[in-house]
């Protein structure tokens, strides 16, 4: 018997063979779907975060024996024009643009949830997303202005 999940809004079958694939793999290689980022794989770089359920979460850290029934979005399903994505190109919050589709998730996520959060709350948005390229300054001016 097939499981099934729900990426992107649409029913997907699951390989009851192979309950220790990646959601990351199932993700890019099975479904084209390549927003999200292969990083560390480990769970530490925030590459490859997309919405497990509501809750950003690592898609390398995801087994496919355990999707049975939950949601998943990625980058792809959402709105390509919002508060977050402009802040983040207003202020040039990216540069190469390889950690941006898991960044953008995260942010997408707390700024739902809480549009004005406490000050001090702000920095902990990035915890767990690394970036090489900006040095964070550009994301850091996004997040002054969406916060």
């Amino acid at each position: 018997m097939t499981d099934f999940t729900r990426i992107n809004g649409h029913c997907v079958p699951l390989d009851p063979q192979w309950p220790e694939r990646r959601l990351i793999d199932i993700l890019r290689h099975d479904l084209n779907l390549t927003g999200a980022k292969p990083g560390c794989r480990v769970g530490r770089c925030g590459a490859c975060t997309v919405l497990v359920n509501g809750l950003p979460v690592p898609s390398c850290l995801v087994l496919s024996g355990k999707l049975k029934g939950l949601s998943v979005i990625t980058i792809e399903s959402m709105p390509t024009s919002s508060p977050v994505r402009e802040a983040l190109v207003s202020q040039g919050g990216f540069q190469c643009g390889y950690c941006t589709a898991g960044l953008v998730m995260s942010i997408e996520y707390w700024y739902s949830q809480d549009p004005r959060p406490p000050r001090e709350a702000i920095e902990d948005l990035l915890v767990g997303h690394l970036c090489r390229c900006t040095g964070y300054a550009g994301i850091r001016r996004a997040l002054d202005i969406l916060f």
